[in-house]
């Protein structure tokens, strides 16, 4: 892979998690859930081609913007580990989340979640998380990881790669029927 790609994998990235962590207005503490298809992104078919560099380039990415923000990446991985998904220990710690027993690699838990299990500083994979926003680049189906009510979430960037990307934010659900008044904020 040269690396022309993987700079333009990585360009496309900042500016997707950019725009959609503008959009989602998470606090610190937060939760972006990210799930990938390296395959996708090489323009393969998912599960079939796993690229360690496509998912390193995106993480670097993610990790970087996240944190920047204080917000925490959860890393899904794939359904040979039931989408389970890689988090920082003190994640898991203060969202009270269910730890499970796998490490993952390139070809039993995906690509990035594998660099994110390298890479986080006390990694830890959990059965399921609620986040406030997330990235599904190339059809990973993350939407079980998301907080009631997923908006979908359309930024400049619609592919990584050769990969589809979709976008979620979320927002509390309405409550109150017709007589009801809602924080503007909170849409």
């Amino acid at each position: 892979m040269n690396e022309e790609f993987l700079q333009k994998i990585r360009e496309e990235t900042r500016t997707a998690i950019t725009e959609l962590l503008a959009a989602a207005k998470l606090k610190p503490g937060g939760i972006v859930v990210a799930g990938c298809s390296s395959s996708e992104i090489v323009g393969e078919k998912i599960g079939t081609c796993s690229s360690m560099e496509a998912a390193e380039a995106v993480f670097s990415v993610l990790r970087e913007e996240t944190r920047a923000r204080g917000l925490f990446l959860a890393v899904q991985c794939c359904e040979h580990l039931n989408r389970a998904l890689v988090v920082e220990e003190a994640c898991a710690e203060q969202y009270g989340l269910q730890q499970v027993n796998a490490v993952p690699w390139a070809h039993g838990g995906g690509a990035l979640g594998t660099a994110a299990y390298r890479h986080f500083e006390h990694p830890v994979l959990v059965s399921r998380i609620r986040a406030g926003a997330g990235l599904d680049i190339g059809g990973t189906l993350i939407g079980m990881h998301l907080r009631e009510v997923a908006v979908p979430f359309r930024g400049s960037v619609s592919r990584i790669g050769s990969a589809i990307l979709l976008m979620a934010r979320t927002r509390p659900p309405f409550v109150g029927g017709e007589r009801a008044r809602y924080d503007e904020d909170l849409l």
